[in-house]
């Protein structure tokens, strides 16, 4: 005969699942990633909406070039003949100079883009005349606070 010697005594069923300090951990590690994860992300984000500015300054400055071959200057009763392209989240306006033989183009940043502030003459001098993380030493467009975007 076989004895168990178990019989009769009490055995707790074994546990599952995680105890209160292990999910603590778990989402003090998270709360600790995520802390760290979204500012680089809202960076991220804010960094994409930049080349829209500049590719709507770029085009502009084109038609502006292709009125001044077609009429021989940039402007049409003191305004900029062209009209300024609409660009999500910023401003684009157009100042006149030399009579109607120069121009700047600007774009102002709006809403979540306010701080930045790119610029385009009818000499093709770019420039970054706001920006969060500093201006270029260099005159040129920036997507990266201090770098040149070349």
């Amino acid at each position: 005969m076989v004895r168990n010697h178990f019989r009769g005594a009490s055995r707790l069923p074994s546990a599952r699942g995680f105890t209160l300090i292990e999910l603590l951990v778990a989402m003090a590690v998270a709360a600790i990633l995520a802390a760290v994860a979204l500012p680089s992300y809202n960076n991220y984000v804010q960094r994409s909406r930049v080349p829209a500015a500049l590719d709507g300054l770029s085009s502009y400055a084109v038609r502006m070039e292709q009125r001044f071959q077609d009429a021989g200057n940039y402007a049409n009763a003191g305004a900029c003949a062209v009209a300024v392209p609409t660009v999500n989240n910023f401003t684009v306006t157009c100042a006149i100079s030399g009579g109607g033989t120069g121009f700047t183009a600007t774009a102002t940043g709006s809403g979540p883009m306010s701080g930045y502030t790119f610029t385009i003459n009818h000499q093709g001098a770019r420039n970054t005349t706001a920006h969060p993380k500093g201006t270029p030493a260099t005159a040129c467009w920036t997507t990266r606070g201090g770098t040149c975007d070349t």
